[in-house]
């Protein structure tokens, strides 16, 4: 039971469906983003390097295939399973043509160690085509979506430039859910102008929804974005440690044992990390965090809330700018 770990983590998951731990494989599709191309903007969410969040991916200029051949390469001696994911982490992963976005998904899931596509992608990124399109692989493998949610506050929201409203969120949701998809989202703690109890607010609404998954990540300051911007000028700072772990467990406490945990925390490329440094320390930052779940004696969905609904969003804070 995850229960022994007080949380529903990913590999537990894994474990129960397959009988192993799947390691996942960080492709390039070659996309881009609303967000960058003029759309929306040129600039890129506030937070986003020129990597587009796919700081760790592999290398675009290789086929789908060679970037699935040299990421297994890297994870030589240390993989467990015989059994991976194909992850679309950079930019956003339905943003191209549906003929384009077909080819490259059929040749990730082609290879028979590839038991799930997961694509990253943004909610106003989900035409009707690309929706019949991940139901037709949904047939083949699984397809799992993650969307980069990060709050439901308006006021952060128009900040951090994220470029659509919480209510295409909820439709996107709606939209793959109805198709069998599982929707996994991402959730950053610890962004500019919001409280713990913004925070807190935030996975409480995703709590309600028929999610399957969640990522937690914290807020960190790449060098070069228009968030280091804001960091050098002091207009707010980045959470320690101890305050990043109490927030999360808060946050843990509040999601339905049924929606797995993907991610605990997150971890910045080195040399763009500007702050803060004590994430470069994950293996110690994990086990900070596994400690203060066992001594405050506490686990996920220990106050988990049976009777709010979402609410609108007209009715939530708005958050402030810093």
């Amino acid at each position: 039971m995850w229960l022994g770990k007080r949380y529903h983590s990913l590999d537990y998951e894994m474990k129960t469906r397959y009988g192993q731990k799947l390691y996942k494989l960080a492709l390039d599709g070659g996309f881009t983003c609303p967000n960058r191309d003029g759309t929306l903007d040129t600039r890129g969410c506030i937070f986003c390097s020129a990597g587009g969040s796919g700081d760790f991916a592999a290398d675009r200029s290789l086929t789908i295939t060679e970037q699935i051949t040299q990421a297994k390469a890297k994870l030589s001696g240390k993989q467990t399973g015989s059994l991976f994911i194909a992850y679309f982490q950079a930019y956003t992963g339905t943003y191209a043509p549906v003929e384009y976005l077909r080819s490259v998904y059929e040749e990730a899931i082609g290879s028979p160690d590839i038991a799930i596509l997961s694509i990253a992608t943004r909610p106003d990124c989900l035409s009707h085509e690309v929706l019949d399109l991940l139901e037709d692989l949904h047939r083949i493998k699984p397809v799992w979506v993650e969307l980069g949610l990060q709050t439901i506050h308006p006021g952060t929201a128009e900040y951090i430039r994220r470029g659509y409203s919480l209510s295409v969120f909820d439709q996107a949701v709606a939209a793959l859910t109805t198709r069998g998809i599982e929707v996994i989202v991402h959730v950053i703690l610890g962004l500019p102008g919001e409280s713990a109890d913004d925070m807190l607010a935030t996975v409480r609404y995703i709590a309600r929804m028929p999610i399957s998954g969640v990522k937690f990540q914290l807020l960190h300051v790449l060098k070069g974005t228009n968030l280091c911007a804001d960091y050098r000028k002091h207009l707010f700072r980045v959470l320690s440690m101890e305050e990043y772990t109490d927030i999360l467990i808060r946050c843990i406490e509040l999601l339905p044992p049924r929606i797995t945990i993907h991610r605990l925390t997150g971890d910045g490329p080195r040399a763009l990390l500007e702050a803060p440094e004590w994430s470069l320390h994950k293996k110690y930052v994990l086990n900070y965090i596994h400690h203060s779940l066992k001594t405050r004696d506490t686990w996920q969905g220990k106050n988990q809330d049976s009777t709010t609904s979402p609410g609108s969003p007209d009715s939530r804070k708005s958050g402030s700018r810093p």
